[in-house]
């Protein structure tokens, strides 16, 4: 019998998405019993979100003015106190689990799992290598506690209409002197979320310039898509690397991903190869991206996307 307890990933007002695509990987293993945690300053709108989502039994909260921004210093040792009595512990592979998993790995003295793209038992899984050319099955020791991240885009969302508990709880950890909330910087937008969006538009080196990267904001906007960037676009300057897709940036899985001068490199490839339809449009024939394209266009993305642009009016 698996007891598992995924962390809640949110703003503090909204559950992010990830947490339903956690559990969804959570209901695979037989038998499991899910808990959701939800740690925050008010958990209150977030924690019945998470009663909502179909496979959990209840959700914990946990709620103290420490909790108002994700710190993973400050989460990490509340997490392994909760964790006594669950079998696995399971995050998203977002920013802000591959940040906090670790920490609470290190807490509970296991080696942790990373990016899990499938369950083939309680502990037994397999994830994704070699920049995604090759896929690892990993064991974790038997009878063993599980601390794992989720590689999102290898999960469907579990859907609503569930009634779960939801259960106040308190720990005693203590809260690190050392670490501290400054501010948070991010640039400021209306767009989707990257790493949540069903339509992605995307663009590489080949735009030469930030002010070039516009052509990219105005096709996405039209098509009420999110924006990302080649490793070679946010190297050059382009755009904030918070917009990087590939193996060392964001894993996305949309349904309609349009890279826009990007070669497809396979950093980059890594990145988006759960998507569901893939255009590209570059002038080399010979670019590794039209060998995954579902729909290529040759042509200079000088005049096809404005073009395009145009014609979405």
């Amino acid at each position: 019998m698996s007891k598992i307890l995924v962390i809640a990933e949110h703003d503090g007002s909204a559950l992010n998405s990830s947490t339903a695509k956690t559990v969804a990987c959570a209901a695979t293993i037989d038998g499991a019993t899910i808990d959701v945690l939800v740690l925050a300053s008010e958990a209150g709108s977030v924690a019945a979100e998470a009663a909502q989502i179909d496979s959990v039994a209840r959700v914990l909260t946990v709620e103290h003015a420490d909790n108002d921004k994700a710190i993973a210093a400050v989460l990490a040792p509340q997490i392994a106190e909760l964790a006594d009595g669950y079998t696995h512990v399971f995050g998203p592979s977002s920013t802000f689990g591959k940040d906090l998993m670790p920490r609470v790995a290190a807490l509970l003295g296991v080696n942790p799992v990373s990016d899990i793209m499938s369950v083939e038992n309680s502990h037994t899984f397999k994830r994704p290598i070699y920049a995604g050319n090759a896929v690892a099955r990993v064991e974790a020791p038997a009878g063993s506690q599980v601390v794992a991240t989720v590689r999102l885009a290898s999960f469907s969302a579990a859907p609503g209409g569930n009634t779960a508990e939801i259960v106040s709880t308190r720990v005693n950890a203590a809260r690190p002197s050392h670490t501290r909330f400054l501010k948070l910087q991010s640039a400021a937008s209306d767009r989707p979320d990257l790493q949540t969006a069903s339509r992605v538009v995307a663009g590489g080196r080949a735009l030469a310039s930030e002010e070039n990267f516009e052509m990219v904001y105005k096709l996405a906007d039209k098509l009420g898509a999110g924006v990302g960037a080649s490793r070679a676009a946010v190297d050059a300057g382009y755009v904030p690397n918070e917009l990087q897709v590939g193996q060392t940036g964001k894993i996305i899985a949309p349904d309609l991903y349009i890279a826009i001068g990007i070669s497809g490199a396979i950093q980059h490839l890594t990145g988006i190869k759960d998507a569901g339809t893939i255009v590209a449009i570059n002038k080399d024939e010979e670019a590794p991206i039209f060998e995954v394209a579902d729909i290529g266009l040759v042509a200079d993305l000088f005049s096809a996307v404005p073009e395009l642009t145009k014609a979405l009016d």
